[in-house]
């Protein structure tokens, strides 16, 4: 699985101790990790809309299967990724909504609180977080006696979504100066480099290429 590592400026001072947990945690399990910043506050300023927007594009375009993020509490950047389509992201505080979670809903995002209760060994936390993450397949269901119920739901989730929402190219096409605007800084700093590298979806490429040439 390739996890994008997406965080906002408000928390940039915490990235590097994340980035090192979550990469730790991941490639003990087979997984890989891009870390897309935010790195510091000189770094290109990100605000959850735009992370969305960006966490979105990576999901469609294929460039991740999964997606970490965050803000002060979790909840405004949980809301900005639950807006686009083709997302679901859940608030995570403690390893107990990381394993639920993933295998109740199955979602492709998560969203950490990384001002809001971080504290003594908080680092201790994350990595108990992610690790619940890894534990076994996304999307099993809990209790075992509800799986099946669960898992149906979530599928019909992911159909609703896709009829109640416009697409991502539709997003990054939009001719409303701030929408233009959100997506134009979404890919600011190094971001649209790293875009490219991991991009699997050459019509995705294409839809960003043009919003940024506007």
């Amino acid at each position: 699985m390739r996890i994008a590592l997406v965080m906002e400026w408000s928390t940039s001072a915490r990235n590097e101790i994340v980035n090192s947990v979550l990469t730790k945690v991941a490639e003990a399990n087979g997984h890989t990790v891009v870390n897309y910043g935010q790195y510091n506050m000189e770094d290109f300023r990100q605000t959850y809309n735009q992370n969305a927007v960006f966490g979105a594009t990576l999901l469609a375009a294929d460039a991740a299967d999964f997606v970490v993020t965050g803000c002060g509490t979790g909840e405004g950047a949980m809301l900005a990724f639950n807006s686009m389509p083709g997302v679901q992201c859940g608030l995570v505080i403690d390893p107990a909504d990381s394993y639920l979670y993933t295998q109740i809903n199955g979602g492709n995002a998560m969203s950490l609180p990384y001002a809001k209760g971080w504290g003594w060994a908080a680092e201790v936390n994350l990595e108990y977080v992610f690790e619940k993450l890894f534990v076994q397949e996304p999307g099993g269901g809990y209790p075992p006696s509800a799986a099946a119920s669960e898992q149906r739901n979530a599928a019909l989730l992911t159909k609703l979504k896709a009829v109640s929402h416009t697409s991502i190219e539709d997003i990054l096409a939009a001719e409303d100066p701030d929408i233009h605007e959100m997506v134009v800084n979404a890919f600011g700093g190094k971001r649209l480099e790293l875009f490219r590298e991991n991009c699997r979806n050459a019509d995705i490429l294409k839809a960003v290429e043009a919003a940024l040439a506007k």
